[in-house]
């Protein structure tokens, strides 16, 4: 879809988006609309429940006199409550509610707001961005669409005051929105198609935007002792992958940062077998290294002054004949040695390897891991923040912050030596599980014994990978979550020698 930055004139046809505050004050268009209509964008308020509140929406179709052919009023609230991600949201909302309309243009009207604390051409620019992410759409499989399946919309012009300067400010969103967008696209594939050599295919085509990629085979991986890792993908006849991508836009003395993600491309649970309904879900396993490709191509392609390092783990748990079984023990990277007593604990065992190989190789200034790895972490905090354990409590602030800001919420949960002591073995260095008690920490608490000092967090993001249901910028499905996140992180505390 199409979306661009206009100058404010009225569009002669389509639809158009205006903004009104609380209390019924129109804003600068629909006052013109208002006066073009001789008063019936007034009546149409006064004669319905529409206030202007955050979140309210009023329809007006072909009113005579305004050259559009549909009027969709939106509600911004109290003018000293706006804020970027509330601008995010109504272009994204005005775009689903007008998305199958029957129209084929709309335009949203970015007016100035007395009393709100933000940049114009930041607003319009934000304005752009909601609608961008909005119309995310992933029906690549679908070869018997309907007309009326497809959005009719195919074009968005925002009206802003100051164009030039909100364009500037888009052209560095919307990389960041190429970023989810891939996120969302690896999430959404089934497994048949996404494993994890075709994974590591999909990491290559950075390389266009400067990313320097590396592949680490089976044979390679085994060389450094990659024990862990190798033994969850040893049941699939697909070959495991670690995926390693560089992007220098710092100094070569800058120590980079780090980002390391989960990619089991699909989780059967290996001899410890999930049950059936539902196990189809298990394609989007692999969100976190999907989280961290999508973060390694924002960064990118906005050129951002940063050394970033992402290194991915792709697996595929399968319960064949050579798989792992419970009460296995392999040794990892580390040297340390863990005890196997559920095969569907995999996902800790991917990134033992793969934090271990990033802290040893890169140096970085901190390690930050996603992975979806808990059914636990969805029963704590649901579907609306990810779980965030960490070493260091101003990189956890740090997150927490940049997650506030872009309505990417995490939740700090505890670590300590009562939940590390439920991971010791009788045989073994470690078991892979803690038992059923405060299973999200007992992982989290497995993979700390991987980062030695090096700052770190882990982001557990098995309740916000997937949506069954849409937001104002986040259609149903894959979400794409955390690229937006660690991008503000990067941005606020790590770029240009910060």
């Amino acid at each position: 879809m199409k979306i661009n930055i206009n100058e404010q004139q009225l569009p002669k046809g389509g639809a158009l988006v205006a903004g009104v505050l609380k209390g019924g004050k129109l804003l600068d268009t629909a006052k013109q609309l208002d006066k073009a209509s001789k008063g019936a964008i007034s009546k149409a308020i006064k004669a319905s429940r529409f206030t202007g509140g955050n979140g309210q929406w009023l329809d007006i179709l072909a009113p005579a006199g305004v050259g559009a052919d549909w009027v969709l009023l939106g509600g911004l609230g109290e003018a000293k409550g706006i804020k970027q991600t509330g601008l995010e949201n109504f272009g994204g909302t005005a775009l689903q509610r007008l998305a199958n309309c029957g129209l084929k243009t709309m335009a949203i009207a970015c007016d100035p707001i007395p009393g709100a604390k933000i940049d114009p051409a930041m607003a319009a620019a934000g304005m752009a961005y909601g609608a961008r992410l909005a119309s995310y759409r992933f029906d690549k499989y679908r070869t018997k669409l309907k007309a009326s399946d497809k959005p009719s919309v195919t074009a968005v012009s925002v009206l802003a005051q100051s164009p030039a300067a909100a364009r500037r400010h888009l052209k560095a969103l919307d990389a960041i929105a190429d970023g989810v967008f891939m996120t969302r696209d690896l999430v959404s594939e089934p497994a048949n198609v996404l494993y994890p050599d075709s994974m590591a295919q999909q990491c290559k085509t950075l390389s266009k935007l400067g990313v320097k990629v590396e592949v680490l085979n089976e044979a390679q991986m085994a060389k450094l002792g990659m024990g862990a890792l190798l033994g969850v993908g040893q049941g699939s006849p697909r070959e495991s992958r670690m995926v390693v991508m560089r992007w220098q836009g710092a100094g070569a003395k800058t120590k980079p940062v780090a980002f390391v993600g989960k990619g089991v491309t699909f989780d059967t649970g290996g001899i410890s077998l999930k049950p059936g309904p539902g196990m189809e879900m298990m394609k989007w396993d692999m969100g976190g290294a999907g989280t961290v490709i999508g973060l390694m191509k924002a960064l990118a392609g906005r050129k951002a002054k940063v050394n970033a390092i992402g290194v991915v783990g792709l697996v595929e748990n399968m319960p064949d004949g050579l798989a792992q079984r419970p009460g296995d023990i392999v040794t990892s990277m580390s040297g340390q040695t863990i005890e196997i007593l559920n095969t569907d604990a995999e996902g800790r065992l991917v990134l033992a390897d793969a934090l271990w190989y990033t802290q040893e190789r890169f140096k970085p200034q901190f390690m930050v891991d996603l992975a979806t790895l808990t059914g636990a972490m969805i029963i704590a905090l649901g579907h609306e923040n990810a779980g965030l354990f960490s070493n260091n409590d101003k990189l956890a602030q740090q997150l927490f912050d940049a997650g506030a800001e872009v309505s990417e919420g995490v939740w700090r949960m505890p670590l300590g030596d009562a939940y590390d002591k439920k991971i010791n073995c009788a045989i073994a260095d470690m078991k892979n599980i803690g038992g059923r008690d405060a299973g999200s920490i007992t992982a989290a608490q497995f993979l700390q014994r991987y980062v030695n000092k090096v700052p770190w967090a882990h982001l557990d993001i098995a309740g916000v990978a997937w949506g069954d249901h849409g937001k104002p910028t986040v259609p149903k499905g894959g979400t794409g979550w955390g690229v937006r996140l660690l991008d503000r992180l990067v941005a606020n505390h790590y770029e240009g020698g910060k």
